[in-house]
C-alpha cells in the first residue's frame, strides 16, 4: 500500500488487515499533526485512531484527487482492522472488520500520484490540527461563552476536505496552512466549528481546505478552567518534546 515512506511507521498489517496500534496513532497525532487531544493518548480508555492519519492513509492508497471530501462516520479503536478498497470510485468508504463505514470519501478530478507532492500536502494539511487548540478554539469558546469539559475534553472531526486549484507538485518546503475563517454554532451541549484555510507556498495558494469539528459536553465558560486547560495542554506538549519522541 505505502508509497509515502514516512507513513510506514504509523500502521501495520495483521492477518492481512491494516491496523493502527494506540502507540502508532498517538505518535502520528503528536509528532506529525501536533495534536495533543487526550483521545489520541495511547493509554486513554477512549483512544481512537486520529482522523488525520486515516486521511493520510487514504491519500497514500489512492493519491490526491483535485477535490476530496471526507466524512467521519465511526471511531476506529487501537488495533481495530480497517479495509481500504483497492479500486475506489468517486465515492468510497474505509470500513471496519464488520464492513461498516468509518470514513466516507467523495473524490473527483485529476489524481496526483507523485509521492513527494502527496507527502507535502499531507504534512501541511494535518499540521493545521496543531493550531486548532488553543489558538482557534479558545477564542471561539470565549466568544460563545461555552467550553468543553476540562476533565474530559471531547473534540472530534466530523468532516474535512480540500480543493487543489492548481496542479499539485512537490514543493521545496511544506506549504504553510493559513486560517481564513472560523465559525462556531452552539446547540445545547453540542458545538460545531467550521475552519476554512489555505495552504500557501511562496505566497501562492496551492490548496484550499476546511475542517468541521464537533465539541461535546459543553458547559458555561469559565476563564480559570480554560486557562488551566490551556496550561495542561502546553505541559503535555512540553513533556512530549522532552521525551525525545517528537520527530516523524
Amino acid at each position: 500500500m505505502t508509497r509515502i515512506s514516512f507513513l510506514e511507521d504509523f500502521y501495520r498489517y495483521q492477518d492481512g488487515q491494516l491496523v493502527v496500534t494506540p502507540e502508532q496513532g498517538s505518535r502520528f497525532a503528536k509528532a506529525v499533526a501536533g495534536d495533543f487531544n487526550p483521545i489520541h493518548d495511547a493509554d486513554s480508555r477512549r483512544f481512537c485512531v486520529p482522523g488525520d492519519l486515516l486521511f493520510a492513509l487514504a491519500l497514500d492508497a489512492w493519491g490526491a484527487s483535485a477535490s476530496m471530501n471526507f466524512r467521519f462516520t465511526g471511531m476506529v479503536g487501537g488495533n481495530a482492522p480497517v479495509h481500504f478498497p483497492e479500486d475506489p470510485g468517486e465515492q468510497v468508504a474505509i470500513t471496519d472488520e464488520n464492513g461498516k463505514s468509518v470514513v466516507e470519501i467523495e473524490r473527483s478530478g485529476a489524481v496526483v500520484e507523485d509521492p513527494a507532492a502527496i507527502e507535502s500536502l499531507i504534512r501541511s494539511y494535518v499540521s493545521f490540527s496543531g493550531q486548532n487548540f488553543p489558538h482557534v478554539l479558545v477564542p471561539l469558546m470565549r466568544e460563545h461563552q461555552v467550553m468543553v469539559n476540562p476533565k474530559r475534553p471531547l473534540v472530534m472531526y466530523e468532516r474535512m476536505g480540500f480543493e487543489l486549484p492548481e496542479p499539485l507538485a512537490a514543493a521545496a518546503a511544506v506549504p504553510e496552512p493559513r486560517l481564513k475563517d472560523a465559525v462556531m454554532t452552539v446547540n445545547g451541549k453540542r458545538g460545531e466549528i467550521r475552519l476554512d484555510y489555505e495552504l500557501v507556498t511562496e505566497g501562492a495558494v496551492v490548496a484550499r481546505g476546511s475542517k468541521h469539528l464537533v465539541l461535546s459536553g459543553l458547559r458555561p465558560f469559565d476563564e480559570a478552567d480554560v486557562e488551566q486547560l490551556v496550561a495542561d495542554y502546553e505541559s503535555w506538549k512540553a513533556a512530549w518534546a522532552q521525551s525525545g519522541s517528537a520527530t516523524a
